[in-house]
Formats: C-alpha cells, structure tokens, sequence
C-alpha cells in the first residue's frame, strides 16, 4: 500500500458548540478579517445564518460551508446548529472535516450539546482547538472553564494525544482572539496561525482514482439537483464520466456537469477537483447523503453518513376541518408527502413513514422542536395541514419496555431551586448534579425522560419568571420510569360552528383561558381556551346576548375582555393533548380535537355535555 500523501494548500474544520455560544458572530469575523469584503463594505450580521427562521430566532438550523483564504492556504469552515434537535447536521458536517474548534462561553462553560458534539468529534479522532468565547462578560471565568473542559474532555475517554489540545481566548463579537488572556486584543490572526499549525492538511492516496462521499445535497433552478461533499482520492474534470453507488451498492452512471468551490459564501466554477476539496456537482437526480461518486473503473463504495436514531415522532396529515381550504394554497396528501420526503432527502435525522390512514404519514426526528422547524417552514411555504402531538418513540429491549432519556441542564436563581426540582421529579427526572457558586444562581443536572420535557419549556420559563434557561440532550435509552400526567388541565371546546361573540367569551371567562377573540370563526370540536380543571367541557362560544324592548340601569354596559396572547407554534405543540391535534395554515393556528363531534366525544367518554 502507498504511503499517504498531503493537500498542504487546504484545510476543512467544523465550528462545534453549543447554542448560542458565538460560532456565527466568530465566522463573520473570520470571514471580514481573511479579506472577504472591502473595508467600506456594509455587511449584515451572522452572514451564515441565510434562512429565514434563522435569523428571525437567533439560531443556527442547518450546517453551512464556506471559504476564506490565510497564507495562500484555502480554508474550508463549516457552521455547525448548536441545538441538540439537529444533532444530524453536525454528525454530517464532521465527515467532511480533519478538525474542529470547539467553542465554549467562558461563562456558562460546558454544557449538553457541548459534550454531544464533541463526543462525535473525538469518536471520529479529529484533533480539537478549544476556544473560550465571550471573555470580556463580566460573569466570565475563563480558568475555572478550562478546568470544567479538562473534565469533559477525561469523562469522554479522551487519549493523551486529545488531551493535549491547544486552548485560545476570544470575543468573537470583536473579532478577537489572543493565545494568553494577557495578549493585546488585536484581531483573529492567533486562530487563524493555530488552524494551520494545529488542523491537519487532508491526507489521501495518490495511487487511487477518485472518490467523494456525498453529505450534503442543494438545489439549483438552472443546475438542478446539487451533490455537496468531500473528495476522498483522486482528481476529477468537467464532464467527466463516473458513477454513484447509493445503499443498494448498485453504481448508477452520471457525467460530472459543473464543479464549484467555496469562496466565502458564494461559489465559483472549477475545471478540476483535487483531493480534500468540499466541492459541489452537478449532473445528477437520484443521489441521496451518504452515496459514494467514484470511477467506473473502481467502484468502491466508502463508509456511508451514519446518525443516531430519531427519538419522536410526529403525525402530519391533511386539514379535515370546516374550515379546510381557506388560507392555504398546498392542501393535498401528495404534495405534502413530496414535501416531507424533500426534507428527509436533505436532513439525515428524519426519516417519513406511511400510516394506515392514506391521509397521514408518521415524521421521525429528534425533537419537537426540529419538527416544529418543519412545520413552520411548510406553512410559510402555503401548505396546509393538521400535525399530532409530539410522541416519543419506545423500543423494547429482552422484553421490557425502554424510553429515550435527556439529559439536562439548568440554570436558574436560587429561589426557583424548589419548584423546578419539583415539577422535573413528578416527571420522572432524577438529580444528577447540583452546584452553587454563591452567585445567587444555581446549576443542576437532571436526567428525565424525553417525554417529560414535551410540554415542559413553556412552564419552566413561567416558573422561574423568565431568568431560567434550560437546554438538554439526547443521553441514550433507559427503562421506562412509569406513567405521569402531561396536562393538569382540561380543555374548552366548541359545541357548534360559528363567529366567536364577546358576550358568551365574558361568561367563559371564569372557567379558564380563552385562546380566540370575538369575531374569530370557530367549529364543533375546536378548541377554544383551557379549562380550569382536568376534564373537557363543550361551549357554545357564539351565544348572542338575548334582546328585549324593556331598558334596565346595567344592561347595557360594555363588556371588557381579558387580551389573549396568541401561541406560538412551539406553544401550541406543547399544549396539545393525545387527543388533540393542530390545524396549521399560512394564517392561523389552531387547536381541535382529533374527533370533532361533540356527540360521538361524549359516547366515548372523551367529555361532558354542557348546554
């Protein structure tokens, strides 16, 4: 066997951390000070956060390459999310990558998606370069979260090599970064020396043809279908004929229309690839993450993109109320499935399977929140559907029953210690940790089941007043920790269509919260507010205040309701019941039960009549 060889004119890392530690502010850095723009350019903030959604909520969603150049060497960044729901776009992104920057808020420190992500990076043996963001905060503690990084680096089983990883000090939204908390603050170039000197170059064998393993796809209106990954070996030329081996092994062939490479965020035409290049190709349909595009002459197929199995599932069907068709422009079973089988196309962690309604299919990610992305993408794309609860997915393993376990983190002032610890044990959640720095604010550690945390987001916030922050992830599956309530309360539900009246709102309004406003259209089985206690009652929302020719003092005051405060979407998924489903259009959002019929509900004991 030849002797591995060096592209020392390139290098590919990942950003990794968890969210909201800073990896898009230090991209825009990195990509302003590697001469990307002219000094008079006037460039938005977080440059890699393209989407809609992304830049609405703060957060990355989908991992993203780029390019900037040092020292006549080209380096390839990708931007990883730092949320635990989309898990799957950084498993993709580290198969394309030699190294990561791990970057870790000198304040909070370490915290779960931070041990994820760098679980992945160290099975994958990438050397690591540890950057401590956020150091001019005046809660910083740069030398007790090196320490804390230490321990998640032993308590992942690191080998001496890892342990010996190079630590840099930044405020990437000055775009600076130092290798001594002492150093001038002056600009990047300390990161960008360390990735060359730290990053290996990409290594590949000069005697084999080319190979490129396909972890990312695109869509061009002009190019069509786009293949987006990493050359393994080998160089290859415009129009070039190769084949695709997808998971059936089965080499399909394909001729190599367009090469581009990254420079910055845009792309540019290339004659020819060489190993290590992110490259993206065009000329070919049927390809999926994780094909191999090898040489006919040698059709080896690499190991394909392996992620961790989805852990909820979530019902997607067609809108089957009164009020269906209204709002949406995409209402048919075949286009939403066209459209959820895209994203699964495109997102390795989701995975749409068939029901036995033809209506409905069954969508498996890893969070409700991913799903909540999806469905919020969808209908501001103008599809029209009903979605279920998000469910939990089971497995049983030797004959018991096991569920997927999170593990969570919790920052919160020392008052709410109490309630917290409360409601998280009578969702089954068990202490792991507890520390307290005397600040005032605690950090505790839970191990709950995922389907405790279904629902539980919004309540936490409103315990602790708002100051709380929770994040969690994914820790593995454990036996099945017995059965709790989701809901202490019940729901109000409308027993006739119509247009909601402000008289019969003002009478309701004892019996609970009212999610609709006078003038609303409602239906028999939509849901119209929250009930003070645990069961369901039909109410008749659109009942008119009776008119009589006799005047009285008082009859004719002004009725002043409460101010309803819409739910978001996330909100409205965590409120939801097993019998409830959503009804999501461009417009609105609501909230009904799976059987409208307030007569057939009674028969199966699902409420009590109320006239």
């Amino acid at each position: 066997m030849s002797s591995l060889a060096r592209n020392e004119s390139l290098r590919n890392i990942a950003i990794i951390a968890h969210v909201d530690h800073g990896k898009t502010t230090l991209v825009d850095g990195l990509f302003k000070q590697s001469g990307m723009f002219r000094a008079d350019q006037v460039v938005d903030d977080r440059l890699m956060d393209s989407m809609e959604l992304e830049r609405e909520r703060g957060i990355t969603i989908s991992a993203k390459n780029c390019a900037v150049g040092w020292k006549g060497v080209r380096i390839n960044i990708l931007d990883t999310p730092g949320h635990a729901d989309f898990g799957g776009e950084v498993e993709r992104a580290l198969s394309m990558v030699d190294g990561v920057i791990l970057l870790v808020d000198a304040s909070e420190g370490p915290l779960p998606q931070t041990r994820f992500v760098l679980r992945k990076a160290l099975g994958l043996s990438l050397p690591v370069i540890v950057v401590l963001n956020k150091i001019d905060r005046k809660d910083a503690r740069p030398a007790e979260v090196l320490n804390e990084v230490y321990d998640l680096f032993i308590d992942l089983d690191a080998n001496e090599n890892q342990l010996e990883f190079p630590v840099l000090y930044a405020i990437g939204r000055d775009a600076v970064a130092m290798n001594n908390l002492n150093d001038e603050r002056k600009d990047l170039s300390p990161l960008f020396d360390a990735i060359l000197k730290y990053i290996p170059a990409p290594s590949y064998d000069p005697e084999m043809p080319f190979h490129m393993l396909v972890a990312d796809l695109d869509y061009s209106d002009y190019l069509g279908r786009l293949a987006v990954g990493r050359i393994r070996n080998g160089r290859a030329h415009t129009k070039d004929a190769l084949v695709c081996i997808g998971e059936d092994g089965k080499p399909r062939p394909l001729r190599a229309t367009r090469f581009q490479v990254y420079q910055g965020k845009n792309m540019v035409d290339v004659d020819e690839v060489s190993p290590g290049d992110i490259v993206v190709m065009a000329g070919i349909e049927d390809v999926t993450i994780g094909d191999t595009i090898c040489t006919a002459a040698d059709p080896s197929p690499l190991p394909r993109i392996k992620v961790d199995d989805p852990t909820v599932s979530m019902r997607f069907g067609i809108n089957t109320s009164p009020l269906a068709g209204r709002e949406g422009k995409i209402v048919q079973a075949r286009k939403i499935r066209e459209r959820l089988d895209r994203e699964a196309l495109r997102n390795v962690s989701i995975r749409v399977e068939d029901t036995e309604d033809r209506d409905a299919f069954l969508v498996k990610g890893r969070g409700e929140f991913q799903m909540a992305i999806i469905v919020e993408t969808m209908r501001r794309e103008g599809f029209e559907l009903t979605v279920g609860r998000p469910e939990v997915i089971f497995k049983e393993i030797d004959g018991q029953k096991y569920e997927p376990i999170e593990e969570v983190s919790i920052d919160c002032d020392e008052i709410y210690m109490g309630v917290v610890t409360e409601k998280l044990n009578f969702r089954k959640g068990r202490m792991t940790n507890c520390v307290n720095n005397g600040t005032g604010r605690v950090r505790l550690s839970f191990s709950v089941p995922a389907r405790g945390l279904i629902g539980y987001r919004d309540e936490f916030l409103t315990d602790t007043k708002g100051t709380g922050i929770l994040n969690s992830n994914y820790s593995g599956y454990e036996p099945y920790r017995g059965d709790f309530l989701t809901r202490m309360t019940g729901s109000l539900i409308a027993d006739r269509a119509g247009n909601a009246v402000a008289y019969a709102l003002f009478n309701l309004e004892p019996r609970g919260r009212l999610f609709v406003v006078p003038g609303d259209p409602v239906y028999e089985g939509m849901v119209v507010g929250e009930h003070n206690r645990d069961n369901d009652i039909d109410v008749n929302v659109t009942k008119e205040k009776k008119l009589t020719n006799l005047r009285a003092a008082g009859h004719d005051e002004n009725i002043i309701l409460t101010p309803v405060r819409p739910m978001s979407l996330e909100q409205c998924l965590n409120f939801m019941r097993e019998d409830e489903l959503l009804e999501v259009t461009p417009q609105s959002l609501r909230l009904r039960k799976a059987v409208l019929s307030c007569s057939e509900r009674y028969r199966m004991g699902g409420g009590r009549k109320r006239v």
